[in-house]
C-alpha cells in the first residue's frame, strides 16, 4: 500500500506530505482546489510522462517521493528484486524533473529508467477514473478485463499458446527458407541458378579490384610516366650528365686519397655515390623498357572493373562478399533441389502444430466462458446491490471452428463483447451503445470489486468515478468502497458525502493565498472536521441538525 506521499513544487503545491491509511482514503475539496494535482503527482511518481508545465511557477525543479509497504513475496517485491535491487518489503520511489527537461528516478536509492520503474509500479497501483469508462467500452479491451478475472489459470494456458505459436513461426521460417510453395520454390531456384552462373563465370578472386584500379592508373598515365622516367634517365646518362660529373669528381679526389684517412673516406663516399647513381640509371632504363601502351589491355581492364563493380553492387561490397554469396547461394540452391521431402515433413509438422494451437485455443475459450459465466452472475448481483435491480449482463463470444480459428495469435481465437441491459423488458445490447454515465460508474465499480485480490495490486485509486450518482445509490457505492477497502487500499477523489462518511482517512484539499501567491494545501481531517466536510458536501448550512445528520451517515459505515 501507499504509506506516504511527499510533493514538492507541483503546480500550486509548494510542499505537501501526506500519510495514508491502509483502507479507504478520501480526498475532497472545492472544484479547482487541486485534487487533480495529487493524482497527477501520484501518476508522475509511478512513471507517467513528465511535463514541464507541472513544475510550480518560479521554481526550476519538481519532486515527488512515494513510500510503499508491500509483502515480501508480492509481485511488486519480486519485480524490484528482478532489477537486482534489494527489497525488504519497503519500496521508496523518488522522481525529479527540471525545466531543462532533465530528470532522475530513484528506486530504493538506485537509479532506474522510466521503463524499469513501470515494471514495478504496474504491480503497485491501479488508477481508475472517468477515462477508464472508455477503456471498458472498447470491445478490444473487454477480453483483457475477462482474462484479468480468469487470473493465473488464463496466464498458464496463454503461456502454452505462446510457446505453440512460437514453434509454428519457426516452422514457417524454415518453409520460407526452402522456397515456400512449389511456384515460389521454382522461382527461387531459377534466380539462384542465374546468380550462381553469373558469379562463377566471372571467376572472382580477392584483391583483383584494387589491382585492376592500380593498373588502370598506370595505363591512363603512360605518357607522363614515359616522359618522367626518360627525363630522369637522361639527366643521369647523357654526356656531361650526372654520372659524368660524379666520375670527374671521383678522379679529382683519387690523387689525394692516399694523403689522409679523411680524403680517402670522402673518395669512397663519391665512389659509392657513383655506384648508386649508376644503379638508379639502369633501373630507370629497365622501367622504360617495361612501359608500353596496349589498347587491348586497357579495354580489358575497364571491362573487368565494370564487371566486378556490377557484381559487388548486387552481391556485396567487396570480392570476399561476392564469393561468400556464391557459397551461400550454392547451398540454398542445393537445398531447394532436395527440398521436396523436407517440405513435406515441415508441412506435416505445420498441420500438427495448428491442431495443437486450435486445441489450446479451445481450452482457453472454455476457461474464459466459465469465467465469463461467473463474472456475469457477480456483475448482475453487484449492479442490483447498486440500485439497478433489473440489470442483465453477459459476455458474448464469437464462434469459430478449425477452419475459421485464428491460429497465429498468442491471445487465442476469441473475440468478446460485453452485453448489458439496465431495464426490465429491454434486450441485451453492446455495453458501449446502451449504458449511461451513472450506470457505467457502477458497472466499473462492480468489475473492480471482482478484481480485488486477484491481480496483486495493493492500491486502487478512484478519480471521481462516482460522478453522476446520488441518493440511495451513493450509499451503496460508498459501501462498495468499504468492501474493497477491507482487502485493498483505496484512495478516492469524491464529492459524495456518503463516500466521505465511509472513509477511514479524510483529506481536505483547499486553495489559499500566501505571500500574494495561490497555494494548494492538503489537510487530514480529524473527526469533528470530517463532520464539517460532510455538512459542506451535503450543501447544508452548518447547524446542529446538519452535523447530527453527518454523524448518522458516519455511523452507517462504522466497521
Amino acid at each position: 500500500m501507499l504509506v506516504r506521499l511527499s510533493i514538492k513544487n507541483i503546480a500550486l503545491i509548494d510542499s505537501a506530505d501526506i500519510q495514508f491509511d491502509s483502507r479507504l482514503n478520501v480526498l475532497s475539496g472545492e472544484t479547482g482546489s487541486g485534487k487533480s494535482v495529487i493524482l497527477d503527482s501520484i501518476n508522475f511518481v509511478l512513471g507517467s510522462k513528465a511535463d514541464k508545465s507541472m513544475i510550480r511557477h518560479g521554481q526550476s525543479q519538481a519532486q515527488v517521493t512515494a513510500e510503499f509497504q508491500v509483502d515480501g513475496s508480492s509481485p511488486a517485491a519480486k519485480a524490484v528484486e528482478e532489477l537486482d535491487i534489494e527489497c525488504d518489503g519497503q519500496i521508496i520511489i523518488s522522481r525529479k524533473f527540471s525545466l531543462d527537461g532533465k530528470g532522475s528516478i530513484k528506486l530504493n536509492g538506485n537509479s532506474v529508467t522510466a521503463a524499469m520503474l513501470k515494471s514495478v509500479t504496474s504491480h503497485l497501483v491501479d488508477v481508475h477514473g472517468q477515462s477508464e469508462h472508455f477503456f471498458l467500452l472498447s470491445e478490444s479491451n473487454q477480453l483483457k478485463v475477462l482474462d484479468s478475472l480468469c487470473g493465473s489459470a488464463a496466464d498458464d494456458v496463454k503461456k502454452k499458446l505462446a510457446q505453440a505459436v512460437a514453434d509454428k513461426r519457426k516452422i514457417l521460417k524454415k518453409i520460407a527458407e526452402l522456397g515456400g510453395d512449389e511456384q515460389e520454390r521454382e522461382r527461387q531456384k531459377d534466380l539462384l541458378s542465374y546468380q550462381i552462373n553469373e558469379i562463377r563465370a566471372a571467376e572472382v578472386r580477392e584483391g583483383e579490384y584494387d589491382e585492376l584500379k592500380t593498373k588502370r592508373e598506370l595505363i591512363n598515365n603512360t605518357e607522363r610516366i614515359l616522359s618522367s622516367l626518360g627525363g630522369a634517365a637522361e639527366y643521369l646518362n647523357s654526356d656531361g650528365g650526372c654520372l659524368d660529373l660524379i666520375s670527374s669528381a671521383q678522379r679529382q679526389l683519387a690523387g689525394i686519397s692516399d694523403i689522409s684517412a679523411e680524403y680517402s673516406k670522402m673518395y669512397e663516399r663519391i665512389e659509392n655515390l657513383y655506384s648508386e647513381a649508376d644503379d638508379i640509371a639502369r633501373s630507370l632504363n629497365d622501367m622504360l623498357d617495361e612501359v608500353s601502351f596496349d589498347e587491348g589491355e586497357a579495354e580489358y581492364v575497364e571491362e573487368r572493373l565494370e564487371l566486378l563493380r556490377s557484381l559487388m553492387k548486387k552481391y556485396g561490397p567487396d570480392e570476399r562478399s561476392v564469393i561468400e554469396y556464391l557459397e551461400s547461394a550454392s547451398l540454398r540452391h542445393e537445398a531447394l533441389l532436395n527440398s521436396a521431402e523436407e517440405l513435406k515433413r515441415l508441412n506435416c509438422g505445420l498441420e500438427k502444430i495448428d491442431d495443437e494451437i486450435y486445441a489450446i485455443c479451445m481450452e482457453l475459450s472454455d476457461l474464459r466462458k466459465t469465467c465469463a459465466g461467473q463474472m456475469s452472475m457477480r456483475v448482475v448481483e453487484q449492479m442490483k446491490s447498486l440500485n439497478i435491480p433489473d440489470a442483465k449482463f453477459c459476455v458474448e463470444f464469437n464462434s469459430y471452428d478449425r477452419q475459421t480459428a485464428e491460429l497465429n495469435s498468442t491471445n487465442g481465437s476469441d473475440a468478446v463483447r460485453f452485453m448489458f441491459s439496465a431495464n426490465k423488458g429491454e434486450p441485451l445490447k453492446p455495453l458501449g451503445k446502451i449504458i449511461s454515465g451513472g450506470e457505467m460508474s457502477r458497472f466499473m465499480l462492480a468489475i473492480k470489486t471482482q478484481l480485488k485480490g486477484i491481480n496483486g495490486i495493493s492500491t486502487y485509486i478512484f478519480d471521481e468515478i462516482d460522478a453522476g450518482i446520488s441518493g440511495v445509490t451513493a450509499g451503496t457505492v460508498a459501501q462498495k468502497f468499504v468492501d474493497i477497502g477491507r482487502d485493498t487500499q483505496i484512495i478516492a477523489v469524491s464529492h459524495l458525502p456518503q463516500v466521505c462518511a465511509a472513509s477511514d482517512a479524510q483529506f481536505l484539499i483547499y486553495k489559499t493565498e500566501e505571500d500574494g501567491k495561490a497555494v494548494t494545501r492538503v489537510s487530514r481531517l480529524n473527526d469533528e472536521q470530517k463532520i464539517g466536510e460532510i455538512v459542506r458536501l451535503t450543501g447544508n448550512i452548518d447547524s446542529n441538525a446538519a452535523r447530527e445528520h453527518a454523524k448518522q451517515l458516519i455511523e452507517q459505515f462504522i466497521k
